[in-house]
């Protein structure tokens, strides 16, 4: 039987109507509107389109957006005291710095940089240690916290399983073990991390009973990886070409989806999974980064 596709747009657009009707009661009781501020330093065209979407988001759900763009060659002091600017600006309550940025830039300065409370893509240090001590208090990684609540509103349950992650990038791959083995409700499992260095992924892989894929690689879990009945996350978003498309490439996952489609119990494609959920968990995490600034609680 083929898998249930596990449909991101759906499930984040029901996270993004949850997010517009807290704000819009935020805003009728205290008068106040969660706001984001992206900073984009130079004109990567990637990164151009993910700001845009990101900018049209925060609009759509009713939050004050505001987007600066900066020459690339913008020094390291001038994009700092940019943003000691929005850390000091009430209205802003979330801040995030577009990567990659220009080789002149030290990106670990630029996350230490921002505010705790506005770190909304939840990469300084103060977050990402709360996240490893169970804080729920603090904000959670986007695309890792987006696999939980695809997860959790799919009626999977993580505990007591065995989940596997391909990649360990501080971006995704060590967030979701930390999210994974959490004593917490919908977590609670046995997580195993599997990497570049790992000899024989899919003698791991083949014990999961959910697997999450963000190695990069196009296609590279195969069905022969997975256990009939895996549930399988797919991460990766990898440019292959193809020129059968007007645009000469197209867009796949880490895994090999038709074919596993045929052995797991349940899928995300690509695209159309994960990355609609990381968006709407930023959002999310603004807002709660905005009640927390009047002295609400982060959820509520």
């Amino acid at each position: 039987m083929p898998a249930r596709i596990i449909d991101g747009k759906i499930i984040s657009e029901q996270v993004n109507a949850e997010t517009a009707t807290a704000s819009a009661a935020l805003h009728a009781s205290r008068g106040v509107r969660p706001g984001i501020a992206v900073v984009l330093v130079g004109e990567d065209p990637a990164s151009q389109v993910y700001v845009g979407s990101k900018e049209k988001k925060a609009k759509d759900l009713g939050f004050h957006s505001l987007k600066i763009v900066l020459p690339k060659e913008t020094s390291q002091a001038d994009l700092l005291a940019v943003i000691a600017k929005l850390n000091a600006d009430p209205a802003i309550h979330g801040i995030l710095v577009q990567s990659p940025v220009p080789k002149q830039i030290d990106e670990r300065s630029v996350i230490l940089a921002i505010d705790p409370a506005k770190d909304v893509d939840c990469f300084h240090p103060f977050n990402v240690g709360k996240l490893l001590i169970g804080d729920t208090d603090g904000f959670l990684p986007c695309t890792p916290w987006g696999v939980m609540e695809l997860l959790r509103r799919s009626g999977i349950d993580a505990a007591g399983k065995h989940a596997v992650v391909i990649g360990r990038s501080t971006i995704v791959g060590k967030p979701m073990l930390a999210l994974l083995m959490q004593k917490a409700a919908g977590a609670d499992a046995t997580v195993t991390v599997c990497h570049s260095r790992t000899p024989d992924i899919g003698a791991f892989t083949r014990q999961g009973d959910i697997v999450v894929s963000a190695i990069g690689k196009a296609n590279f879990l195969t069905a022969d990886m997975i256990k009939p009945g895996a549930v399988v996350i797919d991460v990766g978003i990898n440019r292959i070409v193809d020129a059968s498309t007007k645009s000469g490439f197209r867009l796949v996952g880490d895994v090999a989806y038709a074919e596993v489609a045929a052995k797991a119990s349940a899928i995300t494609p690509v695209p159309g999974g994960v990355g609609p959920m990381t968006i709407a968990m930023l959002m999310r995490n603004t807002l709660r980064a905005c009640r927390r600034a009047n002295g609400l609680p982060a959820e509520g």
